[in-house]
């Protein structure tokens, strides 16, 4: 699959009459994104705040932070199976506002954490201290169970995001990048005299609040299986926990996989990069004896020469 990644970048966000990016500004009406949230009958209200670096503010607590993305060639569409249509992605060509993010934030349940702040000395622990962040802070319904109210703040993040995403569909990227893996046999033939090397990505699949989606599926749903590195980088997978920080892999962080990135660098120069193999974090013996095994199989089947866990 080859993947050409656009990059908006986005120097500011301010409120306007209508939503649209002009001379690396990004324009949000607020009545438009409000009437996006409150298509969930179970969010009672919605503000929107706009944080920017430097400013004394401090965002808490966090659900999930995406980036904007819209799919303007190829197969699918952004958020398959969540957003878009159950459609393979991972071709073709995404545009991304770059800079920026969308950060949701409401207490869901119990203990709570989740802090970006936009400066001070904690500030240079977090990235997104560095982004100009459309906070969308959400209020639920009274009663809700908390799983209900969970899904609801996940989508109205994931609505946000594409609806600002598709802000950029018609503006010229800034830079582009493009990212490739072929089929098996094709990539192993490519680079035959260097090491194949996959990347055994695991998925938070434990629980409420400690779960992740791949085209909408929850993960403790589904068995191991082989991912084109392209198809997490054109939003195939989403967050869904939200809890204590060893659990908080946010949706931005899954389009910016950093041993993706770093394993397309290397690509062709030191390894031959050939794919993922996709599992979970299993809780129970049984399930992780099943899911190494198949993992093992995979890579196996792969002809890899190591991986990356």
């Amino acid at each position: 699959m080859r993947l050409e990644v656009g990059h908006i970048f986005i120097k500011d966000i301010q409120f306007g009459a209508e939503s649209k990016i002009e001379d690396g500004v990004l324009y949000v009406s607020e009545e438009a994104v409000k009437e996006v949230v409150l298509e969930d009958e179970h969010i009672k209200s919605v503000k929107f705040d706009i944080a920017r670096p430097g400013e004394s503010v401090r965002i808490t607590p966090v659900k999930d932070v995406i980036e904007p993305r819209v799919k303007v060639e190829g197969r699918g569409g952004i958020f398959p199976g969540v957003i878009s249509k159950v459609d393979t992605v991972g071709e073709g060509k995404t545009y991304a506002l770059k800079g920026m993010a969308v950060v949701t934030a409401g207490k869901i349940v119990g203990f709570q954490e989740g802090v970006i702040d936009m400066s001070g000395p904690a500030a240079d622990y977090c990235p997104f201290s560095k982004t100009v962040n459309l906070c969308v802070v959400i209020e639920p319904q009274e009663g809700l169970e908390t799983h209900v109210y969970e899904k609801a703040g996940r989508m109205a993040g994931l609505k946000v995001a594409a609806y600002l995403g598709e802000a950029g569909r018609n503006v010229e990227p800034d830079t582009l990048e493009t990212f490739e893996t072929k089929p098996i046999f094709e990539q192993a033939a490519m680079y035959p005299d260097l090491p194949k090397v996959g990347y055994i990505h695991m998925l938070q699949s434990q629980g409420l609040l400690h779960d992740t989606y791949y085209y909408g599926v929850d993960a403790k749903q589904f068995v191991p299986t082989f991912m084109y590195p392209t198809e997490i980088m054109d939003g195939a997978i989403v967050s869904g926990n939200c809890v204590a920080p060893c659990d908080k892999v946010t949706t931005y962080h899954h389009f910016h996989n950093p041993v993706i990135e770093d394993c397309y660098k290397h690509h062709g120069k030191d390894i031959n990069f050939m794919g993922v193999i996709l599992t979970n974090e299993n809780v129970f013996l049984a399930d992780k004896e099943r899911h190494s095994d198949m993992v093992a199989k995979l890579a196996e089947w792969m002809g890899l020469d190591g991986v990356l866990i």
